[in-house]
């Protein structure tokens, strides 16, 4: 089939970050990455990103603020008239470093919270960030760039929606993103820790309805619904190679931020086949785009038109088969691994096994 036109580029710039959130996406087996993209190699993906129809590149990691190119790597997307948008936790960004990305060329800033509250903030984050963060949304304002705040949901923070939403308000948010916990990365070790209730969900769900139609037009508010409490599953970024092109720290391109966990395919890397050539000639992306892969029930069913068969990822990593039905569908051969899942939540949901130690940024 011929390769469909992406329209977002997510350049994972590198896997270290401060922060130990117990949901972080970053690989659980993560060696010592030493083998970084340098400036250059990330210069020229972005040329051939913009040359692909891409209009578009989150800045992203682990802690893109990491990279002390990050200004050169802002300012070639911007000079190829690509949008751009970092992803951060604002740690260990200062007024002067803003100034810089801004002067780059900077248009977005999406800012990760872990609560509103400090101390809880801090206990998941496994790192004492959440004072410096509130200084990094008021330095990102008052230089008049848009904020995005983002709150992973889970059970330690999911009854707290209504006081998530007040508190983005004071911090002058233009979006909120509730985002219910994927369990895959962190969050699947984590998961009987993380996993709310039916019932939390439902309630947090109302709290956000209401803030909804409080906030008006002065916020966004986006509610992204949970997998495991789903009778059907998300079209994983759109479906698998579709939309989204996802360029990993050491130049894998991939579907997504996972794909690489999943054993059997072999993906491409910038350092040896041009974006473009990657996209469109890649076996591994190839091999799940449209409908051709599929096994029953999702071959015959009316909704594999918009949810592509759900996430290879958690299929994979939730029954051993690539191949398999998203177990997250109440279809799904494997469907009761989600409901015994539901069943096995933790008593006590903070205690998290934690990233590691704090990397050095």
């Amino acid at each position: 089939m011929t390769a469909p036109r992406p329209y977002t580029l997510i350049a994972e710039l590198t896997y270290r970050c401060p922060l130990r959130c117990p949901y972080c996406s970053n690989p659980v087996a993560l060696d010592h990455r030493s083998n970084e993209l340098d400036t250059a190699d990330w210069e020229r993906v972005f040329t051939e990103a913009e040359a692909l129809g891409i209009m578009q590149v989150h800045l992203t990691g682990g802690e893109p603020l990491a990279r002390k190119d990050l200004e050169k790597l802002v300012a070639r997307a911007r000079a190829l008239d690509l949008y751009t948008n970092l992803i951060t936790s604002g740690v260990p960004l200062t007024e002067e470093r803003l100034d810089a990305l801004a002067a780059a060329g900077l248009e977005n800033v999406q800012l990760s919270f872990q609560d509103h509250r400090p101390h809880v903030a801090d206990a998941i984050a496994g790192y004492p960030a959440h004072a410096h963060k509130l200084k990094v949304a008021a330095w990102v304002k008052a230089r008049k760039l848009p904020l995005t705040v983002n709150v992973v949901l889970h059970a330690a923070n999911i009854d707290e929606v209504a006081s998530v939403v007040a508190f983005a308000e004071t911090v002058k948010a233009d979006r909120l993103e509730l985002a219910n916990t994927q369990y895959l990365g962190w969050a699947l070790p984590n998961r009987a820790a993380l996993l709310p209730t039916r019932e939390q969900i439902g309630r947090a769900r109302e709290q956000a309805r209401l803030a909804t139609q409080r906030v008006g037009n002065r916020m966004e508010l986006v509610f992204v619904l949970p997998d495991y409490f789903s009778v059907r599953p998300k079209a994983c970024m759109d479906g698998w190679g579709r939309r989204y092109v996802t360029v990993s720290p050491d130049g894998l391109v991939l579907p997504c931020h996972a794909a690489h966990t999943l054993p059997g395919l072999r993906f491409e890397n910038v350092r040896e086949r041009g974006l473009g050539e990657a996209w469109k000639g890649s076996e591994a992306l190839e091999r799940y785009r449209g409908q051709g892969w599929m096994p029953e029930p999702c071959k015959t069913c009316e909704h594999r038109h918009t949810d592509f068969g759900g996430c290879r990822c958690q299929a994979y990593h939730l029954t051993g088969d690539i191949d398999a039905t998203d177990p997250v569908c109440e279809l799904a051969p494997a469907h009761s691994l989600v409901t015994k899942a539901r069943g096995e939540r933790a008593a006590e949901p903070l205690r998290y096994l934690h990233r590691g130690p704090p990397a050095r940024a």
